[in-house]
This record gives C-alpha cells, structure tokens and sequence, in this order.
C-alpha cells in the first residue's frame, strides 16, 4: 500500500504558498505540481517551492497526481472540482465548498459514480484549541448546549488585501467567507442546523483599495456586508450568528456557548489554536489538562508565534482514502456548512425563516494520538 498520496493543485493565488509550505508537516501527502489559468503565475510558484508547473489540463492528465487541491475562486469552485471528479481524481477544496447545494449535490454524485473522495476546508476545527472545545462539551462539562453567540466582525478585506473584488461579489461576503469557520465549527460541536432566520444590508455601495498597487482604486460591493442571524440546531440549541464588514471595532468574544450547567468561551474557529475559558454554575472554572499536537505555536506572525496546520484536513482525507475509512473534511460537512449559509443569505433577502434541506453527521474528533499519526516526527532540538 502507498505510504502517501501525490497532490496538484489548481489556483497559485495567496492561499496556495501555505499549502505548498504547511503541507511538508505531514507524513501522507507530497505536493508534487501545481497548475493555473495564468502560466506564469504557476511557474512563479513552483519555482519557488520545487514543485512541476503545469497547465490546468495537463494537471488533470497527470498520471503521478492523486488528489487536486482547488484554490480558485468561489465562483469556479464547482467548475473545476467537476472537472477533477470527472478525470478521475479525488478533489479537496477550499471553503466555501460550492456556491449553491444543488452545486454540491450533482459533484457528490459525479464522485460516487467515478468512485473519487470529496473535501472542503475548512480544516481548522481540527486544531488543538477547538478540539479541547469538543471535548469539555462531549464530556459533559457545561451540560447540554442551549444557546449562543458567534461573531464574525471587521471593517473589511480591501485594508490589506491587494485584490479585494471577489469578497464583494456573490458567492462571498462575510457570511460566505469567513461564515464557514464558524459554521463548521458550530456543527462540529453540537450538531446539524435544522433551521436559520436573518437579517441583512449592505451600508456601502463600494469600497476602497487600501493597500498594494491599485491603492486607491474603487470596488463595486454586490453582495450583503451585514448579515444577522439566528440558528435553530437539531440539539435544540439556537445560535445567534453576527457577520459584518462594517465594523471598525468590537467587542464581542468569536464564539460563547452556554450550556445547562455553565458557558464555553472558544476562541476563533478561523485559527487552530487559541485560549478557551469555562464557568460552571457561574464560577470560573480551571480548564482541565488537554495536550494536542494541533495546538502548539508552529508559526511566527506578527502578534507572535501561533499555531498554524492548514492542510490536515487534506491529510486526513488521503489517509481516511488509504485507510478505507470516514475523512473528516467530508462532502456532507461541507454541503451542510453550504445550505446552511446560502440559507442565511436567503432569509435576509427574503425576511423568512429557511428550513435546511440537507444535514450532516458530526465529523469524529480528532484526538491527540490521531493527530500524530498524521504528522511528521519532529526531530528533538
């Protein structure tokens, strides 16, 4: 049996230096080559981290590729996860998985038929911080999950991000964007979404490029930049979900839950690690000990070191493939994740409630010792 599965990847944007780098952390995938639409963009990147430049088509015929890791925009997400499924391939892609769930289920379907694995970012719910979350939750330490809040708040993309367009565009937006996160760490914590409500607008009409070449230069915004909802759980549990662009400042804790027994302050599912904090019957309660290799500071950024393992839900899916088992960052996670923010989005444009039509089953944790077996052994210093 193959100790490790060969990986392409279509779409060498700013995301896809982190896989190229990050994917070395782990024992069961090689990335190999990768691909885009502009040729010079994909030599760039390979030249820079040893890897095959190819062609869109050429990755796709590429005998020595096993899984292609689909970095395009939203809006060609479907396109050319279809296009991976239909040549044989298994495809992972980034968040959000599809634009719509018809999208989702027709890929599904195309995969089933030719016999290929479906995966989404995102992976960070499988960091340490939000693994400990699961376990003080499955352990019963607040009791049952009633209620809670989420919040995905900032002034924007167009700050920092050189070429902002698509996060104004239909298809991302806060909810579609960065929603997937939250969403996904909401599921995997106390279940599937039966039923969400919203509110929504859109304050500005375009916003301004503030950093990079186009400094200055006016983007048409074409998609809700506040969206308020609430999220009705199978559990029972309701949530309330606060995204917007349109904040300066805040003060809201990224995620609390509340249970019968006490609330579970998680820290923000965008990140793998993070401090979590827990009351029980109003008092503050010391966490219980819960080491997890997902949760060590790896990385150095500008506010310090902090840990970063984008890419295990990639390993996770090739070794669940080698394995013959379940992959965490599975189709139906990422299809519900999908129906569950497209939904949002409709029920702020149309002031009802939306009943889900797709669910899901709670991904298995990932234990500490589950974790290590993805990884590399770490020479001691």
């Amino acid at each position: 049996m193959a100790k490790h599965l060969n990986v392409g990847i279509i779409g060498c944007g700013n995301i896809s230096a982190a896989y190229m780098d990050l994917s070395s952390l782990f024992r069961n995938i090689e990335v190999v080559a990768c691909a885009d639409m502009d040729i010079k963009a994909a030599q760039a990147r390979a030249s820079e981290f040893g890897l095959r430049a190819e062609t869109v088509d050429g990755l796709l015929a590429s005998d020595d590729v096993d899984i292609i890791v689909n970095l395009t925009i939203p809006a060609a997400h479907y396109e050319i996860s279809r296009q991976v499924v239909d040549a044989g391939k298994h495809v992972y892609s980034e968040k959000p998985f599809v634009l719509s769930v018809k999208e989702g289920k027709d890929l599904i379907k195309r995969a089933a038929k030719k016999g290929v694995r479906v995966g989404s970012a995102p992976d960070t719910f499988l960091g340490g911080a939000h693994q400990h979350a699961r376990h003080l939750i499955d352990s019963g330490a607040i009791g049952g999950v009633t209620n809670g809040t989420a919040h995905v708040m900032s002034h924007g993309m167009e700050d920092w991000h050189p070429n902002p367009d698509f996060f104004f565009k239909p298809g991302a937006g806060p909810v579609l964007d960065i929603g997937p996160y939250y969403v996904t760490n909401l599921v995997q914590l106390i279940g599937p979404v039966k039923r969400v409500m919203a509110m929504s607008s859109t304050p500005s009409a375009q916003r301004t490029i503030g950093n990079g070449p186009r400094i200055g230069e006016k983007v048409n915004v074409e998609t809700p930049t506040t969206i308020h909802a609430l999220l009705e759980f199978h559990s029972g549990a309701i949530i309330t979900l606060g995204t917007s662009w349109d904040v300066w400042q805040d003060g809201h804790n990224n995620m609390e839950l509340y249970g019968e027994d006490g609330t579970l302050y998680v820290p923000d599912p965008n990140f793998f690690g993070g401090e979590l904090a827990l009351t029980k019957l109003g008092k503050d309660k010391k966490l219980p000990k819960f080491a997890h290799p997902l949760g060590v500071p790896n990385q150095k950024h500008k506010s310090g070191m902090m840990a970063n393992y984008r890419t295990i839900g990639l390993a996770d899916m090739a070794a669940a493939i080698m394995d013959e088992r379940p992959h965490r960052c599975s189709h139906d996670l990422a299809l519900h994740a999908v129906d569950v923010m497209t939904s949002v989005l409709k029920a702020g444009e149309t002031g009802r409630s939306v009943n889900l039509s797709t669910t899901c089953e709670r991904p298995a944790a990932l234990t500490s010792a589950d974790a290590k077996k993805l990884l590399v052994p770490q020479k001691k210093k």
